[in-house]
């Protein structure tokens, strides 16, 4: 009998009460908890008596229960007090302690108690041994074996002993321990491999009887355990795992259990990646060729997938990740592969170029299902992978062609066997396409298909045209031949009432491969846009056949800008573009054709340019477009228009803003009369007009540069232009209407989103300089406004992107270092920051406002860095207490929980302190700033790293102290780190004197980033009491 006298004990009354406890909150024999509240104060009482120092006590009264559930919270108890209260548990009764929960886990094992209470307990012994075999003198040496004894000893069943192994190697692999612990733990899991080994041998042995259930303990038992035995123990296995793959046995759950197994196996343990061909690779495609194309063609014939059916799929899949470059090496290999085990496969001889025929055979079966995906099968994406994986191991191999055998004189040469091995992969890819094409297709009209089945079958087709890149770079032009083909043949022998699904299908197949396609070396593209294809396809009605038609023509927008031959491309560039006009006008076609149209024009603009004349009448009818989409229409004329000589841009970018200039105009002079109205049109006319910017911007040209002659060239006729009286009226419209519509609506959150994408398009850099741009400068003022009515992150995020605009880096790409703002952009950010700054401070000063309101701070802080970037003497320009008040801010901003607040404060402070060493004139002004402030910066940082801070920010914290380390007077750092440090009130640590000093002295004995960054890292760990554990220390890693 073992002492149990150590425990320390609850009195019978709070036995009692935790019973009752347990009972009405796990197992009410009467309704009586009516509220989850109820629930709630159970448990919370449930939790303080199991908190308590004497709960220990509660293990084996609880055990001791008739009621399971009750039996339950005690193992429960057991596992917790184990993992959570050790160090409070007086540990010369840890070996008692062992003993006591190795007996009751043992008895428990022998009244047979359900599998979730033997669980609890196994994972307390699990935990507990987490406690004692590591250490100098092991407490508990060969601890499984020792379990597995006493549990054997008791009449514990080989199911009970299967999973108790299983819980252990589970436990282990999630077990938070470093070092020489961890060696220690592994090293107690690798003694016991063999015995572990030995006892899945005996249960899974298919030379004797088999229980069903012992089995699948055994078998989850061998898969937790893979990655830990060695790979003499697993080879063994194999054998008769693929012995249990036996479709015809009456209990189809070993059959499962094993291909699990075996896909285990192949990802998992030592043999993934491609090991064990002969062990493995070779005896399943054996079986394959033997046993499993009955399967495939029972389902095919049948129809019916079975659970032995689709975990054969599942099953080939994995064989397709493990063995993609053996199947590749040996598609024409004449080497015979001879079966020796297990028995089931005696006798059988068959060429690798047979199996991995017979393998891609079956692929192509799954691949293939009958019926649609999502709905009548859930198997053909399963295969999707493989074919990736396989075209990367053609492009890799070197084909096995039997070089080591004597060739005899009328074989065919070794050549024409390579060319061999390359058509079988060719004519496995080309079956491949066909298949795909067909799952891709749709169902009939009154299919029934819920959204639910609609959604998960679009997105299959999408994973399909993944597969179908992967199948283009194995038959390159071929493939796109076989689908132009098809759809040419489908139109011209196509009767009235047939349907249009099978050509859709081929049409979303080839856009599915448009990246792949090097459309220089495409040729036959030109077919899909001529009378004989574009042509017969339908323009009215039938939605889905002309969306697909639309959506193709924009991904291969940019084709026609690739074809020299422009008088043979441009008449069918303007029947693609008409085809596209005529679905504007559809309301449940008009955004992709919208989309369609802007693609075209933006990638052929200069060919679309003398077409010009055409695009007036598009926009004379823009009116029957839905307003939705006008935006993108605009857009495409806008691109058009940029096409043309800057001189002749004037009249038609004055004919399509000139209109929205007198919307905007109407909506304003209705906004008191109809507000709502003039608020929504105010809205989508910003819209179209950031649209018109958009397009009016040129497109990048890779060979040519900010500096080139033509380019320059360029700018100076759109300076000319942009002088024109009609244009800068037009620009002073624009902007008179933008600074109306932010006198009433900037702070309306939809508005303010407007205005936004209208700055960003509407403003640039000098050389996207169009007839419409606006200065950066009269932008700002009007930010400067918004900001005083409303603080947002949106205003915030626009002044950054403007104050890059007032300091543009240099024309000349040589030049590696910007020269510096003019005086008109000083003068201007002079007059910007302090306004900006007025409004911000006094918003993020009010107490929870930071923490309320964080991506204000994290874009204030943001656009705080730009202009220290760009103009960093503005902050030593500023009014007084205006900076002081800033960096109080930012160093509240230390200690803020937000990351991304954190950080950008963070950069803000590293970057001003950078910059204001770069300009010598400033350092003087840095050093009385950092006089005044640079103990509370430090402050905030040496908080954060003991744990004020999230641990995602501390490298960023780290980065700031670099920067007052390297850039600031060592003198001071070394007084401001030490007065804190060494504080009382520095914050509550785990941090001893001596890590204290450990890490000052680290810190101030060096001016290199990575030895303070490692000093910090370590000084954090120890901080937050992570030091030595994997948790923290991954962390690092992260």
């Amino acid at each position: 009998m073992v002492d149990t006298s150590f425990l320390p004990t609850l009195s019978p009354f709070d036995v009692e009460r935790a019973i009752q406890l347990i009972q009405q909150a796990y197992a009410p024999s009467q309704p009586t908890i009516t509220t989850s509240e109820d629930l709630r104060r159970l448990q919370q009482e449930l939790f303080e008596i199991q908190k308590r120092p004497e709960a220990w006590g509660l293990v084996i009264p609880l055990l001791d229960h008739s009621d399971q559930n009750v039996q339950f919270f005690g193992a429960h108890t057991a596992q917790v007090k184990i993992a959570r209260d050790w160090d409070s548990f007086p540990k010369d009764h840890a070996e008692a302690l062992r003993d006591v929960m190795v007996q009751l886990a043992a008895h428990s094992t022998a009244i047979h108690r359900p599998k979730f209470i033997l669980r609890k307990l196994f994972v307390a012994l699990t935990s507990l041994a987490l406690k004692l075999v590591p250490g100098s003198q092991t407490r508990w040496p060969d601890w499984i074996l020792s379990c597995i004894t006493s549990f054997s000893g008791r009449g514990a069943t080989q199911e009970d002993i299967h999973d108790f192994l299983a819980i252990v190697a589970e436990e282990m692999s999630s077990a938070d321990l470093i070092g020489q612990s961890k060696l220690q733990m592994q090293q107690s899991l690798m003694d016991a491999t063999s015995m572990v080994a030995e006892a899945i041998q005996t249960s899974i042995n298919p030379t004797k009887p088999l229980a069903p259930q012992e089995l699948q303990s055994a078998l989850k038992c061998f898969q937790a355990w893979l990655q830990i035995m060695e790979l003499d123990l697993i080879t063994p296995i194999i054998p008769m795992l693929i012995a249990l793959l036996d479709p015809s046995a009456p209990d189809e759950t070993c059959f499962l259990a094993a291909s699990d197994s075996l896909q285990e196996i192949m990802s998992k343990s030592p043999l993934a990646d491609g090991a064990g061909t002969r062990t493995l690779t070779e005896p399943l495609l054996l079986w394959l060729d033997a046993f499993g194309a009955q399967i495939v063609n029972s389902v095919l014939s049948s129809g019916d997938v079975t659970d032995i059916a689709h975990s054969l799929c599942k099953l080939l899949a994995a064989m397709g990740d493990h063995s993609s470059l053996y199947l590749a090496a040996n598609l024409a290999s004449p080497v015979m592969v001879t079966g020796s085990s297990p028995p089931i496969l005696q006798g059988l001889a068959k060429s690798r170029a047979h199996l991995v025929q017979n393998y891609l055979k079956m692929m192509l079966a799954y691949t293939g299902m009958p019926g649609s995906y999502g709905v009548d099968e859930e198997e053909s994406d399963i295969t999707l992978g493989f074919w990736y994986l396989f075209q990367e191991a053609l492009w890799s191999t070197d084909f096995d062609l039997g070089e080591e055998e004597v060739q005899d004189p009328g074989e065919k040469p070794l050549l024409n066997k390579e060319n061999e091995a390359i058509t079988i992969a060719k004519a496995a890819y080309t079956e491949l396409v066909q298949v795909l094409r067909r799952k891709v297709t749709f169902p009939g009209a009154g299919s029934g298909w819920t959204k639910d089945q609609v959604d998960k079958f679009l997105v299959y087709r999408r994973d399909v045209g993944d597969t179908l890149i992967n199948a283009y770079y194995v038959l390159r032009d071929d493939m796109l031949v076989y689908y132009v083909n098809d759809v040419a043949e489908r139109l011209a022998t196509r009767t009235e009432d047939q349907p249009w699904q099978d050509i859709e299908a081929t049409l979303h197949c080839i856009m599915s491969i448009q990246e792949a396609l090097e459309f220089e070396k495409s040729p036959h593209l030109a077919r899909l846009f001529e009378p004989t294809i574009l042509g017969k396809l339908p323009s009215a009605g039938l939605g889905r056949i002309r969306r697909t038609t639309l959506s193709l023509i924009g991904a291969y927008s940019s084709w026609f800008a690739t074809q020299s031959d422009a008088e043979s491309t441009t008449p069918l560039l303007m029947n693609v573009v008409g085809y596209v006009v005529s679905a504007l006008t559809d309301p449940s076609l008009c955004l992709q054709a919208a989309s369609a149209l802007r693609n075209l024009c933006d990638a052929n603009r200069k060919t679309l340019a003398p077409q010009i004349a055409a695009f007036a009448e598009l926009h004379a009818g823009l009116e029957r477009i839905p307003d939705s989409e006008r935006s993108k229409v605009l857009q495409s004329i806008s691109s058009v228009i940029q096409a043309l000589p800057p001189e002749e841009e004037v009249s038609p970018v004055a004919a399509i803003i000139s209109p929205i200039v007198q919307k905007l105009g109407d909506a304003l002079r209705s906004s008191t009369t109809l507000p709502d109205e003039a608020r929504a049109t105010a809205i989508l006319q910003l819209d179209i007009l950031s649209g018109v910017a958009k397009g009016l911007t040129r497109t990048s040209d890779v060979n040519s540069t900010d500096d080139s002659p033509e380019l320059q060239a360029e700018l100076k006729k759109i300076e000319a232009a942009r002088e024109n009286p009609q244009i800068v009226k037009l620009r002073d419209d624009i902007y008179a209407a933008i600074r109306h519509i932010m006198e009433l609506w900037s702070t309306d959150a939809e508005v303010s989103q407007a205005l936004s994408d209208l700055f960003k398009s509407i403003t640039s850099l000098p050389p996207d300089i169009t007839l419409i741009s606006l200065g950066g400068g009269p932008m700002i003022e009007l930010v400067c406004l918004a900001v005083q009515r409303q603080l947002t992150a949106t205003w915030l995020s626009l002044f950054a992107i403007l104050t890059a605009q007032l300091n543009p880096p240099p024309a000349f790409i040589n030049l590696s270092i910007k020269l510096g703002p003019s005086p008109e952009a000083e003068a201007i950010m002079r007059s910007a920051l302090p306004l900006v700054l007025q409004c911000a401070l006094g918003v993020l000063a009010q107490p929870g406002a930071m923490e309320s309101n964080p991506d204000i701070v994290q874009e204030f802080f943001a656009s705080m860095d730009r202009a220290a970037q760009d103009f960093t003497s503005a902050f030593y320009s500023l009014p007084d207490g205006a900076l002081t008040t800033l960096l109080q801010c930012a160093v509240s901003s230390l200690g803020l929980q937000e990351r991304y607040s954190l950080v950008a404060a963070c950069t803000f402070l590293a970057t001003l302190i950078h910059r204001s060493t770069v300009h010598s004139e400033l350092i003087p002004a840095r050093d009385q700033v950092m006089n005044d402030h640079g103990q509370a910066i430090v402050k905030a940082i040496l908080w954060g790293f003991a744990g004020v801070a999230p641990r995602s920010a501390v490298n960023n914290l780290v980065d700031l102290l670099g920067a007052i380390v390297v850039r600031c007077e060592p003198r001071l750092v070394s007084s401001w780190i030490n007065n804190v440090l060494l504080s009382p009130d520095f914050v509550e640590s785990k941090a001893t004197l001596q890590s204290k000093e450990t890490f000052m002295k680290a810190i101030l004995g060096t001016r290199s980033l990575k030895r303070i960054r490692d000093a910090a890292n370590q000084f954090m760990l120890i901080s937050r009491g992570l030091d030595g554990t994997s948790f923290g220390y991954t962390s690092l890693t992260m």
